[in-house]
């Protein structure tokens, strides 16, 4: 098989763009195998490739990056270490799930387990599938030991308090194995996510960047499938701009997370209680007002970003009228803006996001539906402060609002605030068990 017939051969088993690697990676790993097993032909690696599951398998094995480390950017892990207590928060909840896919040798999933035992979760409170295209890998995290290599973090009590030293590398505690779960797995082969999920949180970090842009979309549809509609996607540094799709992103820059794109006209009362700064955002054409306060007095007013409302924006209220006006038959001004909004954060554009949510509150009169995108937007721009004004005015406009209330538990958690997060917490379980009850 010459590079370039293998380089279509990796493309269409596991989406591998050549390109990514450098060209002579899969030179290499041509010349790598037709040595190995002793073999001149090129065309006779070819047909042992395509006919033998174990020889493709050993050719993987050549050209996979399976480079990792434990907490690889570990912001990461303590925002989802917060993700996963609120949610296991909710009462009647089943374990949050967990997927890591590709997963290495281990050390991703193996350091998001370690994230929730130390923020107080139980064993039995979560669970983690990691998946992988190489065996040699899954062994690896199977056996759970580590060499050196694998501690790069500066911060390394975590090794002190789940490994146990060993001739020839550290060995993971058995609390952290028997909770994830490692299987062989491609997630580009079709039927890969079937049965699979919901998954609350999946972890696809560092994988777009290696992958022909087929392969992307077809992992992005993967992704889709498993995903819980309320949902965490965490990815690699580089790749949140390279992810096409309905994805908008779900936490500040330096977090990696996105989540699903603004879905109108769904029902907004969940199957099972979720966290709300995940969930998407739904409509509902007529919003409840608070007993006593009209929509048009003055508080409820306020822009939805707390700006002043001379400031010039890029999207003018009349300019939302227009583009509202050429909604399709059916969809209100608020569907249209949410749709609107929710486009341009999936594109990055948060700054115009929350432009268009200002003017719709200006032409339109003030909505839950409109202050809590706002408050998504500025959270995902990193800015918490206009985020929980926005989520306060949510509330202010429909007390049974949860997923503003669960948000507002996320930010203060990220705050450090303990105490406050624990009232929004029980403010929304209130409120999911009047739900059940009515």
């Amino acid at each position: 098989m010459q590079p370039n017939e293998l380089e279509a051969f990796l493309a269409e088993w596991i989406g591998l763009d050549a390109a990514s690697l450098g060209t002579t990676a899969v030179e290499r790993a041509c010349r790598a195998r037709r040595e190995a097993i002793g073999i001149s032909d090129p065309r006779d690696l070819a047909r042992r490739v395509r006919d033998d599951a174990a020889e493709r398998d050993r050719l993987v094995e050549e050209v996979v990056v399976s480079e990792s480390w434990f907490f690889r950017d570990p912001q990461v892990f303590d925002s989802i270490a917060k993700f996963a207590l609120t949610l296991a928060a909710m009462p009647g909840r089943s374990p949050v799930r967990i997927l890591s896919v590709p997963c290495a040798a281990g050390e991703e999933p193996y350091s998001i387990a370690m994230a929730l035992l130390d923020a107080g979760l139980r064993e039995t409170a979560f669970r983690i599938d990691a998946f992988d295209v190489s065996h040699a890998s899954l062994a690896k995290a199977a056996a759970g030991r580590y060499s050196e290599n694998a501690f790069r973090n500066a911060d390394s009590s975590f090794r002190r308090r789940w490994f146990r030293a060993e001739p020839g590398g550290s060995l993971i505690d058995d609390r952290v194995k028997r909770t994830v779960s490692f299987r062989w797995g491609n997630l580009l082969e079709p039927g890969f996510a079937m049965a699979k999920g919901p998954y609350d949180c999946i972890f696809c970090r560092n994988l777009l960047i290696y992958l022909t842009a087929d392969a992307r979309h077809r992992v992005a549809h993967a992704v889709e499938t498993m995903l819980a509609s309320d949902g965490l996607l965490v990815l690699g540094a580089a790749e949140p701009p390279i992810l096409r799709g309905g994805w908008i992103p779900a936490g500040d820059a330096s977090l990696f997370t996105v989540r699903r794109s603004i879905a109108v006209g769904r029902p907004r009362v969940p199957s099972k209680p979720r966290l709300a700064a995940a969930r998407p955002i739904p409509s509902r054409a007529t919003p409840r007002s608070r007993p006593g306060r009209k929509s048009g007095d003055a508080k409820a007013q306020t822009p939805a970003d707390g700006h002043d409302p001379a400031r010039p924006t890029q999207h003018a209220a009349a300019d939302v009228g227009t583009e509202v006006a050429a909604s399709p038959t059916g969809s209100s001004p608020l569907e249209r803006t949410l749709e609107l909004a929710g486009r341009l954060a999936n594109e990055r554009r948060l700054s115009e996001a929350i432009d268009l949510c200002d003017a719709h509150a200006r032409s339109f009169g003030p909505s839950p539906e409109i202050f809590f995108m706002a408050g998504m937007l500025h959270q995902s721009a990193g800015d918490l402060d206009r985020a929980e004004a926005c989520f306060h005015k949510t509330l202010y406009l429909d007390p049974a609002h949860e997923e503003a209330a669960l948000a507002l538990a996320l930010v203060a958690s990220h705050r450090g605030d303990a105490r406050m997060a624990e009232k929004y917490r029980e403010s929304a379980v209130r409120v999911f068990a009047r739900k059940g009850s009515s």
